[in-house]
């Protein structure tokens, strides 16, 4: 059977090593970046375990019918066309629950940054200057509104996290709703109109969707408080940045923390690099030392399990 990483950016791949290893499975890593090298480089693979390299229609039909498995490092499969590869029999995993803690509590650390505007005065302070009224106006987190936009496994420990404060949690998804049974009744449903329109701080935890993209333009930053601030872990192209940069200009909103960008690096003409109040991280928000190897575990226990005829535990789709 053979085994490919597509692409991988990770300092090794130990873990992998010693998981596939042990179950007699060898496999080769590529340096995938285009349609072009994916087709020529991955042909003749069965299971893919992949990163960034495209994945699209294009790609999986070049590749079929050897093609029986694709495994996505990380939770977003946004570089791989599901329906393409279900049409072709393709099964894709992702590993949605590895880095869990680390984006709800990224997604805090953000939140009382903004919040409290710990960069500004830290970077003021160390200028030189000795002056709290700089930070004026600074509100009490445990009267404030915090709306939660995605209400998934990394929503709902935001929510629960955020509650600690004392904050009034409101909740949007278009699936999960709020209960008694796992807790999380203290969340108050709510739609998105209505956290748009009212929350203090906004935090999104939604996957890249024809639904979500552009979510928040410019209609939404003129319906937000003048007051309030947006956090995005999510995905880029759910924050419209255009529309932020001029929402921020205009003082529209209070502030912004992004982990993620439209594109990514960042381009270093991004209008959002000139605001000090919005803070901007290089889509680490899933990092710590645990969940890397997390990840990369379970991705190879995934490899493994198909290859041995095993049920998945993560199947984002359905296949004969």
């Amino acid at each position: 059977m053979k085994i490919v990483v597509s692409d991988c950016d990770h300092e090794n791949l130990a873990q992998e090593e010693q998981i596939l290893g042990a179950a007699g499975l060898p496999f080769t890593l590529l340096k995938c970046r285009t349609e072009e090298e994916t087709i020529r480089d991955c042909k003749g693979a069965e299971l893919v375990m992949n990163q960034y390299a495209p994945f699209t229609r294009k790609v999986i039909e070049a590749l079929r019918p050897e093609l029986k498995q694709i495994v996505r490092y990380g939770v977003g499969v946004n570089n791989i066309d599901v329906a393409a590869a279900t049409d072709n029999g393709v099964l894709v995993c992702n590993v949605p629950d590895y880095g869990m803690n680390e984006v709800s509590d990224h997604g805090i650390a953000l939140m009382m940054a903004l919040v409290r505007k710990i960069p500004e005065m830290n970077a003021r302070t160390h200028a030189g200057e000795w002056d709290y009224q700089k930070s004026i106006p600074i509100y009490r987190l445990g009267e404030l509104t915090v709306g939660v936009i995605g209400l998934g496994r990394i929503g709902r420990l935001f929510a629960k996290k955020a509650a600690v404060f004392g904050s009034r949690i409101l909740g949007y998804d278009l699936v999960y709703k709020p209960n008694a049974a796992d807790g999380t009744d203290f969340i108050n449903p709510a739609s998105i109109d209505e956290i748009i329109g009212s929350a203090d701080i906004i935090a999104v935890f939604a996957p890249l969707t024809p639904e979500t993209k552009d979510m928040f333009d410019e209609a939404a930053f003129k319906k937000m408080k003048k007051t309030a601030l947006l956090i995005n872990t999510s995905r880029g192209g759910i924050v419209n940045e255009a529309a932020l940069a001029k929402a921020l200009e205009a003082g529209e909103i209070a502030g912004a923390a992004l982990d993620v960008a439209e594109k990514e690096p960042l381009p270093a003409d991004s209008p959002l690099r000139a605001y000090a109040n919005c803070l901007l991280t290089p889509h680490m928000a899933w990092y710590s030392e645990q969940a890397g190897k997390e990840l990369k575990r379970k991705v190879a226990e995934e490899i493994v399990r198909f290859a041995r005829g095993e049920p998945v535990h993560y199947p984002l789709n359905k296949v004969k």
